[in-house]
């Protein structure tokens, strides 16, 4: 295994010019929605909408406003969060979702089948189905430039930083430092989310400093893995077992007899 990649996404220093966007869309030549023609959605300067097969980055715009000139802009780019114990992964049938040797969940596209079991696994509704080939597409972390020692082309396209690649142990020491600069000057509300564990889902190589609610930003405000709803469902399958197993040692008994 390499070292750990990640990134770390300062949405304080974001100014949504959608140059991630952008390069992601052409490192992967990605396809444009409708043959690049489609309505404007009407929402703020965000026509992106969502993160779907053939958007693996989107920006999102969030206006806080309760009179002209009194509110304030957030924006965040958006994307995989890079789970490292990953629902879709544990989800998926084929093997097509795997980590690879940088801890990122890539999928397969060849192996893909297509069930969209990762699509209903995934918390933050990162994954769709393309309507081009039926296969699950998101994004990779670029993980082609990092074979090749190359920063991913939305980190290398962002202006301001706000994307940042590398290991994501210096990551997180990057972003705790930046959360008590932002504190001492006075932003209280500065976090991070995902960058730890928590009781129901595990840290993302793909984390966030946000300054409000997770939800604001589209964000579940406490993911859930889904697989631990399905403890009871676990127990009661080994009972079932263990009972149908009784039961057939019971008949063989007294077949026996």
């Amino acid at each position: 295994m390499a070292e750990p990649m990640g990134f770390f996404t300062d949405t304080t220093v974001c100014i949504g010019c959608k140059a991630c966007e952008v390069a992601c869309k052409e490192w992967n030549q990605l396809p444009a929605e409708n043959g690049g023609i489609r309505e404007l959605s009407g929402d703020s300067y965000d026509n992106t909408r969502q993160l779907d097969g053939i958007h693996w980055r989107h920006v999102r715009f969030v206006e806080q406003f309760t009179a002209p000139y009194q509110g304030r802009w957030l924006m965040m780019s958006d994307v995989c969060k890079h789970c490292v114990t990953a629902p879709c992964q544990q989800a998926c049938p084929t093997g097509a979702l795997i980590h690879t040797e940088f801890d990122n969940v890539y999928i397969q596209p060849d192996i893909c089948n297509g069930c969209a079991y990762c699509v209903a696994a995934c918390p933050f509704g990162v994954i769709t189905r393309s309507a081009l080939d039926g296969h699950a597409h998101k994004c990779t972390l670029c993980y082609d430039r990092q074979r090749d020692g190359l920063v991913p082309a939305c980190a290398k396209a962002c202006p301001t930083q706000s994307i940042q690649f590398g290991p994501i142990d210096a990551l997180r020491e990057r972003a705790r430092a930046r959360v008590e600069q932002l504190h001492q000057r006075g932003v209280p509300g500065a976090y991070l989310y995902g960058d730890a564990p928590s009781a129901t889902y595990s840290a993302l190589n793909s984390f966030y400093l946000l300054i409000d609610r997770p939800s604001v930003y589209g964000l579940p405000d406490a993911p859930f893995n889904p697989w631990l709803h399905m403890k009871g469902d676990y127990i009661r399958a080994i009972a079932s077992g263990v009972v149908a197993i009784a039961v057939f040692l019971s008949v063989l008994f007294l077949l026996g007899r």
